[in-house]
């Protein structure tokens, strides 16, 4: 499993340094939850005052969208696994 036929991980070369993501989709799916944890949170400190309500609406609309990208990265995880002949091995429906 060591050679680069079964890497599934992502590797990014940053110079002389490299940054390898293993389960990119897991990985994609946690960092999407956290853009909706900040866009909620920034749209809730907006709402404070008056003027910024446009900009905290904006913040809820944001944080809306990536809730429906959500079961997108879900979906995409399954089919790729399918598609290159696995099982997905894990039992949980929210990741």
């Amino acid at each position: 499993m060591g050679d680069d036929a079964h890497d599934r991980s992502l590797r990014l070369h940053l110079g002389p340094d490299e940054l390898v993501i293993r389960q990119r989709y897991e990985a994609l799916s946690i960092a999407n939850d956290v853009l909706i944890a900040l866009w909620f949170l920034v749209g809730s400190i907006l709402f404070f005052w008056e003027q910024t309500m446009t900009a905290a609406t904006w913040c809820f609309v944001l944080g809306s969208l990536e809730f429906l990208l959500r079961p997108g990265i879900r979906l995409t995880r399954m089919v790729h696994l399918r598609r290159r002949g696995s099982e997905p091995t894990e039992s949980s429906s929210d990741f």
